[in-house]
C-alpha cells in the first residue's frame, strides 16, 4: 500500500511537471494548482486544473466525462465492459486561458518525461468527442471512433483496434504519430 501511494505521488508530480512546462512561462514550477490568486467566486474551475489519477474503471469513466478533468493518468491496466465516451470541452492545464487540449496518459514517467511503464486501457469501444484529445502512450485495446476535430496518438500510444473517423475533415485535422494495428478509415 505504501508502494502504491509513494507511486502515485511521484506519478502526479511528473505528470505536472511534464504538463507544466511550456515556453510561456507562466507557470514555471509545473504546479497546475499552485497560483498567486485564487479564483474570486468560481470554485469549479479548480476541479479541472490537477489531473485525475485513477487505478480501476469507474474513476476512469468519470474522469473522461464532461464533470471529469483534463488530464487522465492511470496506474495501472483498466478494463471497461462497455463502451466509453470521452466528452466535454477543456482547456490545456485546465485553464480556460489556453487552448482546447485534453490529454490521456496510461503510463508512468520519469522527472525527464520518458515513459517507464505503460498501461493498457481495454474497452469495446472509445468514443472520442473532446477537442485536440492527445492519447499520449500506453495501448487503447479496442476501437476507437473520433468525433471531435484535432484527435492526436502519440509516439509512444497504441490503438489494438480500428481508428475510425466521422469524416474526412476530423481525419485531416488528426496527428497519428503512434500505431494502430486495425484499419485506419473515415466515414
Amino acid at each position: 500500500m505504501k508502494f502504491k501511494l509513494f507511486l502515485a505521488m511521484i506519478l502526479s508530480v511528473s505528470l505536472l511537471a511534464a504538463c507544466g512546462s511550456d515556453d510561456s512561462g507562466d507557470n514555471a514550477s509545473g504546479d497546475d494548482t499552485a497560483t498567486e490568486e485564487e479564483p474570486a467566486a468560481d470554485e469549479e474551475t479548480d476541479a479541472v486544473t490537477t489531473a485525475s489519477i485513477v487505478d480501476e474503471s469507474q474513476a476512469f469513466v468519470d474522469a473522461v466525462s464532461t464533470e471529469g478533468t483534463w488530464i487522465i493518468a492511470t496506474l495501472n491496466d483498466i478494463t471497461l465492459e462497455d463502451e466509453v465516451v470521452v466528452a466535454g470541452d477543456f482547456h490545456d492545464k485546465g485553464d480556460e486561458a489556453n487552448d482546447l487540449y485534453r490529454k490521456i496518459a496510461p503510463y508512468t514517467q520519469d522527472e525527464d518525461h520518458n515513459i517507464t511503464e505503460a498501461f493498457t486501457i481495454t474497452t469495446p469501444k472509445m468514443t472520442v468527442q473532446s477537442p485536440n484529445l492527445n492519447f499520449a502512450g500506453g495501448t487503447l485495446a479496442g476501437d476507437v471512433y473520433v468525433e471531435a476535430e484535432g484527435f492526436q496518438l502519440g509516439s509512444e500510444a497504441t490503438i489494438d483496434g480500428n481508428l475510425t473517423f466521422a469524416s474526412q475533415e476530423l481525419q485531416d485535422s488528426a496527428t497519428l504519430e503512434g500505431t494502430v494495428t486495425g484499419e485506419t478509415s473515415a466515414e
